[in-house]
């Protein structure tokens, strides 16, 4: 069972991170930027390596103000952009996914520990 652990920044809220013109949606400008941080920071790790294994996931949501927030708001766009980075093949590959608050961090960021789970 590999393990991996590195942290990300802060990610938009489902709510900032996609967008609908008319029937169409696509992801916002903020939600682009992620990506593409997420991107540049699994491959700087070496962590583009397109599992195909399920997962676990466990991430500490340092939050980035005293604000109320729903946690599970930041689950779509992180998982999106670790598929986007080359981490896995599909966010339906996480079969066991934990969200933990931590504490306030200006700026905010997410410590991830991501497992692959032994096939059955």
């Amino acid at each position: 069972m590999n393990e991996y652990q590195f942290v990300l920044p802060y990610p938009p809220s489902v709510n900032t991170y996609w967008r609908r013109r008319g029937s169409q949606y696509y992801i916002s400008d903020k939600g682009q930027k992620y990506r593409k941080d997420v991107q540049q920071i699994i491959r700087q790790l070496k962590l583009d390596i397109f599992t195909k294994s399920r997962l676990r996931i466990k991430v500490i949501a340092d939050v980035p103000d005293s604000r109320r927030r729903d946690l599970d708001n930041i689950l779509k766009g992180l998982l999106d952009s670790l598929i986007h980075a080359g981490f896995a093949e599909d966010d339906e590959q996480f079969d066991d996914i934990r969200v933990i608050r931590g504490v306030k961090v200006p700026g905010g960021r997410l410590g991830i520990k991501i497992t692959e789970l032994e096939n059955a």
